[in-house]
């Protein structure tokens, strides 16, 4: 009988007998559709289908490689055409490819090689795909894809188990083998069995140490660290891999990756690299040794996660970068539901790996199930990733994730926190197009202190509180509340840097650059406002040249308004007139309105007068004007208190606003002013302060009051509407008023 080597694709339909079931009709037009799709793919790869009884097909190929380009085709297109029919009516495959010697008799072919095709479907997920090692082998260097190793597998009437793969078609996982450590492992255990009667108990203790087994990266050396290792075990999560179908559920992945950083910070005996600085290496092909280099940490966890409906598998291991060596390594097939259990688990072998105790205040915080509720804890999830984006479309939509969060579990305290932060964004960065600043603010308050009330011990609603209570000028307890967030959680960059925030404002810039120089410990590889406030704690120290240093570097050079300040202060502090002028003329062609005026007003949290005097001084010498647009008024025109009075209280203004177009406003006697132009309504209180008008508005700058002066215009017209000019802290008014 002939013989030949041939690759076999073998395929079956999930539930058909239940499709049948619910309707035979229907179900049998469908599977004549997908096999006519089947087949034709099948040829355009060379092969040809040689069984095809009831809802298996089985075809061979010359070649592995075209083999698994007609499985993955065969599951695309297949998926494609399900997205037209009910879900309860879907028609999914599972495939399984194997590689070996086949008898031929006459169109068919009979061996154990398809026998094992047939034995690989049936391990193979639904719309999955398995290999055997033989194919996997093949194409494992040809073929834009990834590839899980899931073990040996003893499958029926085959004397010797089966090393399967699982394909990985998602773009994220092209490149990439997982689990092959398992794969060694197995083969040196049959090893080590085979010759169990021989090895002598110091051979085996020795065998235990070195885990020769074991796959190892080399060694990265102690000298090449970029920053010195802690006197603690240092580590670093970087982001696991989402091999899920759907790439659309990186975002659990990335949830997974962030809880687990959020847990290990909160243990005192590590040192945990934060979130920031270990996603630049998300989607990325890593080298263990540099990132372990580039990070200062011996320890490195990295990992994998696939979510199928209910079903979580999650592939983790943890690698000593000092020696190559790994120190620990798992699989875990969970439930969904059982995700938080999964993620304690995972904690205590790296605290358990690591020979770190817990004290009983940390074993209790590192179990807190954050929520009963899945869903919510989804919604969460999502939130969280929108929310790192701080951008004013992506809080939008992070503050309605928290919502859901809390609708269905009102005592979610990680929600609220969550909340809480994405609305003091919005509040000190101005995002008014999100949320009103009052609406913001009130909005901050309740969900940080609602977060507090329910979890107490919750870092983060300490340091979203700090920020609050400094912009309304209660430094010590800003302080407070910020030093409590370090302290819960001691790993935390977020909780060290708006420690270091506070403390700068509070007067005290000394500990704020020591706090800042945690930060960059913990996130030696931040993102660039990290790099805007370290700069502007340096000039607070009047350490300018360093300032400028940490401004300008590499990619970091300043692009943010805050920073261009900073940048345009130092230069000007150690007499570099055109560095500081550039500064500022670049703030100026996207911000046209700024002036002195307007720092004074949104850094009025300094607790001393003397610091932001410093800043606005610096400012001033570099050629940011007092008033916006570089107005400069004549003394000899302007109006003093009581004129200011008869001119503003019970009249109506009508005008020209710089930069705004046409404008009406009016004041009535008590003060209440309402402002209205083509695109935007304004309304608020009046006062007047001595020779200047105060207007006071919830959603401009953080509701403070801006103050400034009125004057005459000697060249104005009432018929052009221009009789006077007011000036503040962020516009000027040319306007004509009437009873």
């Amino acid at each position: 009988m002939e013989r030949r080597l041939a690759a076999i694709l073998a395929a079956d339909v999930v539930g058909y007998s239940r499709l049948m079931e619910a309707d035979e009709e229907a179900t049998a037009r469908t599977l004549s559709t997908y096999r006519e799709i089947i087949v034709g793919l099948v040829a355009s790869h060379h092969g040809r289908v040689f069984g095809s009884a009831g809802d298996s097909v089985i075809a061979e190929f010359a070649r592995p490689v075209e083999a698994v380009r007609c499985a993955v085709d065969i599951q695309r297109k297949l998926e494609a055409q399900n997205v037209d029919l009910p879900k309860d009516r879907r028609m999914r495959l599972r495939i399984g490819i194997n590689l070996g010697d086949v008898m031929v008799e006459g169109d068919n072919l009979l061996g154990d090689a398809v026998n094992i095709a047939a034995r690989l479907e049936a391990l193979a997920e639904p719309g999955g795909i398995s290999l055997a090692r033989s194919v996997f082998d093949q194409v494992k260097k040809q073929l834009d894809l990834g590839y899980e190793y899931l073990g040996e597998h003893e499958v029926k009437n085959i004397a010797e188990p089966v090393p399967v793969y699982r394909v990985l078609t998602g773009p994220e996982a092209a490149g990439k083998i997982i689990g092959e450590t398992k794969r060694v492992t197995q083969s040196w255990k049959r090893v080590t069995l085979a010759a169990a009667a021989i090895v002598l108990i110091g051979v085996a203790g020795a065998v235990t140490w070195l885990r020769p087994w074991e796959p190892t990266v080399e060694p990265v050396s102690l000298e090449r660290m970029a920053f010195p290792l802690p006197d603690k075990p240092s580590i670093a999560v970087l982001p696991f891999d989402n091999l899920s179908a759907n790439p659309e559920e990186g975002y659990f992945a990335d949830g997974l990756t962030d809880d687990l950083i959020t847990d290990l910070s909160k243990v005192s005996g590590l040192f945990v690299i934060a979130r920031n600085s270990v996603f630049i290496y998300k989607d990325q092909a890593v080298d263990i040794r540099e990132v372990a280099r580039e990070l200062g940490v011996r320890y490195v966890l990295e990992g994998s996660v696939r979510r199928a409906g209910d079903d979580v598998r999650i592939n983790v291991q943890l690698i000593d970068a000092t020696t190559g060596g790994h120190i620990w390594a798992e699989r875990y097939d969970r439930q969904y539901a059982d995700i938080f259990a999964l993620q304690d688990e995972v904690i205590e072998h790296i605290v358990k790996a690591l020979s770190v105790e817990l004290s009983e205040a940390e074993k209790i915080e590192v179990a807190r199930l954050p929520t009963e509720s899945l869903e919510a804890y989804d919604y969460y999830l999502r939130g969280e990733e929108l929310a790192y984006r701080a951008e004013p479309e992506s809080a939008v939509d992070a503050l309605a994730l928290y919502e859901k969060a809390i609708a269905l579990d009102p005592e979610f305290a990680n929600a609220y926190a969550g909340y809480a932060r994405v609305a003091t964004d919005v509040l000190a960065y101005s995002f008014a197009n999100t949320l009103p600043s009052a609406v913001a603010r009130k909005r901050a308050y309740e969900a940080a202190g609602r977060a507090l009330a329910l979890n107490p011990q919750l870092s983060r609603g300490y340091s979203v509180l700090a920020l609050l209570q400094m912009l309304d000028s209660a430094h010590g307890e800003a302080t407070a509340s910020a030093r409590k967030a370090v302290a819960l959680s001691p790993n935390s960059a977020e909780a060290y840097l708006n420690l270091a925030v506070v403390l700068v404002f509070a007067g005290a810039p000394e500990e704020a650059l020591q706090a800042m120089e945690t930060v960059l410990k913990l996130d030696p590889k931040p993102p660039r406002h990290v790099h805007d406030y370290h700069g502007f704690v340096l000039y607070m120290n009047r350490r300018y040249a360093e300032a400028i240093e940490v401004l300008e570097k590499g990619e970091n050079v300043a692009k943010s308004d805050f920073g261009l300040e900073t940048l345009a202060a130092a230069n000007a502090r150690i007499g570099r007139m055109d560095e500081a002028r550039d500064a500022i003329e670049t703030l100026l062609e996207r911000w046209p309105g700024h002036s002195l005026a307007s720092v004074r007003v949104a850094y009025a949290h300094h607790a001393r007068e003397q610091d932001l005097a410093h800043r606005l001084d610096a400012l001033r010498l570099a050629g940011l004007s007092e008033w916006p647009y570089g107005f400069q008024g004549d003394p000899d025109y302007r109006l003093e208190g009581d004129a200011i009075d008869a001119l503003t209280f019970g009249r109506t203004w009508i005008g020209e606003r710089t930069g705004f177009g046409p404008f009406m406003q009016y004041v009535d006697a008590k003060g209440a002013f309402v402002e209205r132009g083509p695109s935007y309504r304004l309304a608020g209180t009046a006062s007047r302060k001595g020779d200047l008008l105060c207007l006071e508005t919830p959603g401009v700058l953080l509701g403070r009051p801006h103050c400034g002066p009125i004057y005459r215009n000697p060249t104005g017209t009432s018929d052009s509407q221009d009789e006077y000019i007011y000036l503040n802290a962020y516009l000027a008014k040319r306007f004509t008023a009437t009873p």
